[in-house]
C-alpha cells in the first residue's frame, strides 16, 4: 500500500498492482495486407484461444470501447486528473500515482467516480469538477491521443467483411466524439452508446446490450475489445466474449474480470490467430 493511501476518501485495495510506464505508441505504418497476412504466423491456439471465442464462428459483429482501447488515452486522462486533484488539495496536495487511477478511476462512470472521490462533497459541486477534468482532457487529446497499434488495419478488415459494430464508452458525448473524430473513425462506427445514456452504465451490461440492439447483432456471433475491469465485467454480464487490451491496466486485473483472451495491440498474433478461425465469408454477412 502506497504511503499516501490512508488519506485517500477512497477505500484503495490492499495491494495495488504496479503499471508500468510505457512511451507513445506511433501510429501505425502497415498496410492493410501486411496486416492480414501476419494471421498466418504459427501460435499454439490451445494457450491463445477461449472455447468462448472459438464457437463465435461466424462472426457478425465487433464492439468497441474507446478509452484504452481505440486509443492509449490513459495516461492523458491520468495528467488531467492528477492536476486538477492537486489544485483541489485532494490528499493533503499529494499528487495520485498511477498505481491508484488505474485501481480506483480507470474505466469508471465520471458520476460513480464523483462520489467515490468526493464523498463529502455536494454532488453538483463535485460533479463539477469532473466537467472541469473532461474539458481539460479535450484540450491536451489533440496533441497527445495516438491509435492503439494496428487499429486501422484492423478496421479496414472490419470494412472489408462487412462486420457490424459499434462504439461503446463511459466517456460523455463530447469526448468520444471528439476521439473518434481525432482517430479518424466517426464515419467507421455507425452506432455510438453512451454510458450515461442508458439505465445504467458500465460495469453494468446495458450499454452493450443497447449497442447489440441498434445494430441488429447476436450475441453469439459477437465479441467486445475492452481495457478495463468496468468495461470486461459489462461485456460478461451481457453474455458477450471479451478480448481485453492489456494498453494499461494489469493482466491479472482483466482476467479476473473474465477477460477471454488477453492481447497486447490489434497486431498481436493470438487475435490475428482467432479471427482468422471464426472470421465470416464477404458474402455471409451484411453491412449495417
Amino acid at each position: 500500500m502506497s504511503a499516501f493511501a490512508p488519506s485517500l476518501p477512497l477505500h484503495v485495495a490492499a495491494a495495488a498492482t504496479a503499471v508500468a510506464s510505457q512511451g507513445r505508441r506511433g501510429r501505425i505504418k502497415t498496410t492493410s495486407a501486411c496486416w492480414r497476412r501476419r494471421a498466418a504466423v504459427p501460435v499454439n491456439m490451445a494457450a491463445a484461444t477461449s472455447s468462448a471465442l472459438s464457437k463465435l464462428a461466424p462472426l457478425e459483429a465487433i464492439l468497441f470501447d474507446i478509452d484504452g482501447t481505440l486509443c492509449d488515452s490513459d495516461p492523458i486522462h491520468f495528467c488531467a486528473f492528477r492536476e486538477l486533484l492537486q489544485q483541489v488539495g485532494f490528499n493533503n496536495g499529494v499528487p495520485i500515482s498511477e498505481e491508484f487511477y488505474s485501481a480506483n478511476i480507470s474505466g469508471g462512470h465520471n458520476d460513480d467516480l464523483a462520489r467515490a472521490l468526493f464523498p463529502d462533497l455536494d454532488h453538483d459541486k463535485a460533479m463539477k469538477f469532473m466537467d472541469d477534468k473532461e474539458a481539460l482532457y479535450r484540450r491536451l487529446a489533440p496533441e497527445q491521443l495516438v491509435a492503439v497499434e494496428g487499429l486501422h488495419d484492423l478496421c479496414r478488415w472490419i470494412k472489408d467483411h462487412k462486420l457490424k459494430r459499434a462504439a461503446v464508452t463511459n466517456a460523455p458525448r463530447s469526448n468520444a466524439e471528439l476521439m473518434l473524430s481525432l482517430l479518424g473513425l466517426t464515419e467507421f462506427f455507425p452506432v455510438l452508446v453512451i454510458g450515461s445514456e442508458c439505465d445504467r452504465a458500465k460495469p453494468f451490461p446495458d450499454p452493450y446490450l443497447k449497442a447489440l440492439e441498434l445494430i441488429g447483432a447476436s450475441p453469439d456471433h459477437t465479441f467486445i475489445f475492452e481495457d478495463s475491469a468496468s468495461g470486461i465485467r459489462a461485456g460478461v454480464a451481457a453474455n458477450v466474449p471479451v478480448v481485453g487490451l492489456t494498453t494499461r491496466n494489469p493482466e491479472k486485473v482483466l482476467q479476473d474480470a473474465g477477460a477471454s483472451l488477453l492481447i497486447k495491440d490489434f497486431q498481436d498474433p493470438k487475435l490475428l490467430s482467432i479471427l482468422e478461425e471464426i472470421e465470416p465469408t464477404v458474402a455471409a454477412v451484411e453491412q449495417v
